[in-house]
């Protein structure tokens, strides 16, 4: 049986923690149809988090509403974080790219103290950011501090969602955050797009068209 390894120092050491600030960045909301982006950045102390608390840091996917809850809470209270995000308004105007950059520049911001770098969960390299960056593939499953900011990032998204959850019921997103479920798109159809969905996304711009499409034509 393969014991699955889980989230360590072993990137933020060979970036130079614990000597220097060592940020791990991750994001969520990509793919949502209506919500904001939120990223989050970690600096990991440099005598490290307690034992029993690193060892059930990982992946935010890979734990309960509950426990993300729960282990946010702790990470904010052991660590330096900070979270920023990028609107709707910004994500339609900028494209999703640009926009992703935008927040993890927020986050790292929001630091106490500027980092010296920052590792990034994915391939990618965001243009932009306030410091040197190295990409991590699966660095949410990898690297301490990234899984530490990916739950800090999805805490953070999902109770902004549920606030929005209550000032427009019908679309689902305090179950779903804004992404699109069998019940979010009946929402939609029923009661057409809000101020928070992304009017740039296929199936928005598609229903926007329709109904611009299907207006009367007043002489």
């Amino acid at each position: 049986m393969t014991v699955r390894a889980r989230p360590d120092l072993a990137h933020e050491v060979a970036a130079g923690h614990p000597g220097r600030r060592i940020a791990g960045v991750d994001e969520v909301g990509r793919g949502p149809l209506a919500g904001p982006l939120v990223a989050a950045a970690v600096v990991v102390p440099p005598g490290g988090l307690p034992a029993a608390l690193a060892a059930r840091i990982d992946d935010s996917k890979r734990l309960s509403a509950a426990v993300r809850t729960e282990l946010a809470g702790l990470i904010a209270q052991h660590c330096a974080s900070g979270v920023g995000s990028a609107a709707v308004a910004e994500i339609d105007t900028l494209g999703l790219s640009a926009a992703l950059a935008l927040a993890m520049g927020r986050a790292l911001a929001a630091l106490p103290q500027p980092p010296d770098h920052a590792l990034v969960d994915g391939r990618w390299r965001p243009p932009g950011l306030p410091c040197p960056i190295t990409p991590v593939v699966k660095g949410d499953q990898r690297c301490l501090s990234v899984a530490a900011a990916s739950i800090l990032a999805k805490v953070a998204r999902d109770a902004e969602m549920l606030r929005l959850a209550a000032l427009y019921p019908g679309y689902g997103w305090a179950r779903n955050v804004g992404y699109g479920t069998a019940e979010h798109l009946a929402g939609l159809a029923r009661l057409g797009p809000t101020p928070h969905h992304r009017l740039s996304f296929r199936p928005i711009a598609a229903m926007v068209e329709m109904s611009h499409e299907e207006a009367p034509i007043t002489l």
